[in-house]
């Protein structure tokens, strides 16, 4: 089997990974996480789209991210407090490095790109 040079970042079709955080990592809420893994290569590279219900839990990037919101609202709070919204239509690079917390205010769905 081959694979398509370009490759259309949708969920059709797609079996989902539905997760929680860990409980050592939630904060608050009872989020769920749903995963549409696109790609994943050998050297590290992932994409996909991925959605959490509402809740709050702790971070820590140890890989770069690239995201794009399509629909709701999170913040991205780091260790000395600064807080950075998420919302539709935006666009981040999560460096790692990066520690603190997520919050979904709202059902939050993104595109990821995560090169480890």
């Amino acid at each position: 089997m081959t694979h398509p040079l370009i490759l259309r970042c949708a969920r059709d079709g797609i079996e989902p990974e539905i997760e929680r955080p860990a409980a050592g990592k939630l904060i608050a809420g009872d989020p769920v996480h749903t995963t549409w893994s696109i790609e994943e290569t050998d050297d590290g590279l992932y994409c996909g789209l991925w959605q959490s219900t509402p809740g709050k839990w702790h971070v820590a990037y140890a890989e770069w991210e690239y995201v794009h919101i399509h629909a709701g609202h999170s913040i991205l709070t780091d260790s000395a407090g600064r807080e950075t919204h998420l919302r539709a239509g935006d666009s981040w690079i999560i460096r790692p490095g990066f520690e603190g917390t997520w919050e979904a205010v709202e059902t939050t769905l993104k595109d990821y790109v995560i090169k480890a």
